[in-house]
């Protein structure tokens, strides 16, 4: 009988996630030993991580709630907490360290060089304007387009992430779609810009199994069209093997084991990436699969 381990091995290898990416090229972000720290009591709560992302690859930060993942990556976009601070370590973008930018600077960087997407769309997005104006914003203030330039390049994008009928939901509002359509249309305000690196935070925890599963196809064929270094963040092992070339697993703000994601399942060293596995054997790795691969 195949185990789970077998299974997330043989559907991260099928996904293309068979190991680090061999291209020399140097990294677009790369993290170096990054602590951050709680400024209320001056405790680090994330206790150094360290990755690099090149240009197409896919690592994967997996945990539990509460390990550090989100934070890790909100220091990267340089929008931690007001009561959090990296306190040690590097994250340099382009070969930049960024730490110390000014808030100018980030405003220049995000969305123009590395940008995100959350769990909870419509968080995101003002459901008191129509969702073609509100990616239109972004290029007219990122890229300095037209309003006729703006709204061809938004249909563009609507297109792009594989809404239906781009000239319908360029005019609706937020209220008015489903939550995989607003998670498509917050990629695409996501990657308006033309960002090299795109941060999926839990981008998918939310959607039922299906739209799961579309969204991290899209999240593939935009690394594949687009060329785009991605970083995907979620508690749950099964979307990372999915799409990820190297797989961090972090618990209680540290990274417990680290390595090529087939490495990492075939093998896992650590007791807690044993658990992790050990819980799709129980609860089952079903939904992952595609009608094809269940067939």
């Amino acid at each position: 009988m195949t185990t789970v381990s077998e299974k997330l091995l043989i559907r991260a290898e099928e996904s293309g996630a068979s190991g680090p990416s061999q291209d020399p090229s140097p990294p677009l972000l790369s993290l170096r030993d990054v602590r951050i720290g709680d400024r209320t009591d001056g405790r680090d709560i994330v206790h150094g991580v360290s990755f690099d992302l090149t240009p197409g690859k896919v690592v994967g930060i997996v945990g539990e709630s509460g390990s550090g993942k989100t934070l890790t990556c909100r220091a990267a976009l340089g929008i931690l907490p007001a009561r959090f601070e990296v306190t040690g370590g590097s994250i340099g973008i382009d070969g930049t360290d960024i730490t110390a930018l000014t808030p100018p600077q980030w405003t220049a960087l995000r969305g123009a060089t590395i940008s995100a997407v959350f769990q909870d769309p419509a968080s995101y997005l003002n459901p008191s304007l129509r969702i073609g104006k509100q990616i239109a914003e972004v290029l007219r203030v990122k890229k300095g387009l037209g309003r006729r330039e703006a709204r061809e390049r938004v249909l563009g994008l609507l297109h792009a992430v594989y809404l239906r009928d781009p000239e319908l939901v360029h005019d609706q509002y937020p209220f008015e779609l489903s939550g995989g359509m607003l998670q498509r249309v917050l990629i695409a305000a996501a990657i308006a810009a033309d960002p090299r690196i795109l941060i999926a935070d839990e981008a998918t925890t939310a959607l039922d199994v299906t739209v799961q599963a579309e969204i991290l196809d899209l999240l593939a064929d935009l690394r594949e069209r687009a060329g785009l270094a991605l970083v995907v963040v979620s508690h749950d092992l099964a979307v990372v093997a999915r799409s990820c070339d190297e797989v961090l697993v972090m618990r209680q703000g540290e990274v417990v084991e680290q390595g090529p994601t087939h490495a990492v399942l075939d093998s896992p060293r650590h007791d807690y990436t044993r658990l992790l596995i050990s819980e799709h054997e129980q609860y089952g790795l079903e939904k992952f699969l595609t009608p094809k691969e269940e067939a």
